[in-house]
């Protein structure tokens, strides 16, 4: 038997977190049937939002690994999902675009994004799916802006 004690279930952070858990697995579930990760999407929809990157700035902005940064954007490149040019003035450089071809995969792994979104939120109504939203991307702005508490105990 497979019950959720009670009292972390008066935890909304618990909650989030086991939620957040079940989307992400039924996401990356989704993406790993094209042979793509959430890294993959995550490097294409900056770069679609964004607009051209250096690559280690790609990185910054993602918070991954400049090492990884360079293996999921050669996997993006091979696929001709991005491409890459070396800065004339300091080769070290290399800016990352998004292809044509890469904003077509994007918009369908967005489709497919929202398709899980709906699968998770479904026993919301429209209004309370928009409550939340807002309620989480409020907590969301105040944890990624570095203004919410610090971590206790270190």
């Amino acid at each position: 038997m497979n019950e959720t004690p009670p009292s972390l279930l008066g935890l909304t952070t618990y909650l989030m977190s086991k939620t957040g858990k079940t989307a992400r697995s039924r996401l990356a579930e989704r993406l790993a049937e094209r042979g793509l990760r959430l890294r993959h999407m995550a490097v294409l929809a900056a770069l679609a939002d964004f607009g051209p990157h250096v690559q280690r700035e790609l990185a910054a902005r993602l918070s991954i690994d400049r090492s990884d940064i360079v293996k999921i954007v050669d996997e993006l490149g091979a696929a001709g999902l991005v491409e890459r040019e070396r800065d004339t003035g300091d080769r070290r450089r290399v800016t990352v675009t998004v292809t044509p071809a890469g904003r077509t995969l994007l918009d369908g792994l967005q489709a497919e994004a929202l398709d899980v979104q709906d699968t998770v939120l479904a026993p919301l109504n429209a209004r309370e799916r928009k409550q939340l939203t807002a309620l989480l991307k409020r907590v969301h702005d105040r944890t990624e802006d570095g203004s919410g508490p610090g971590r206790a105990g270190r």
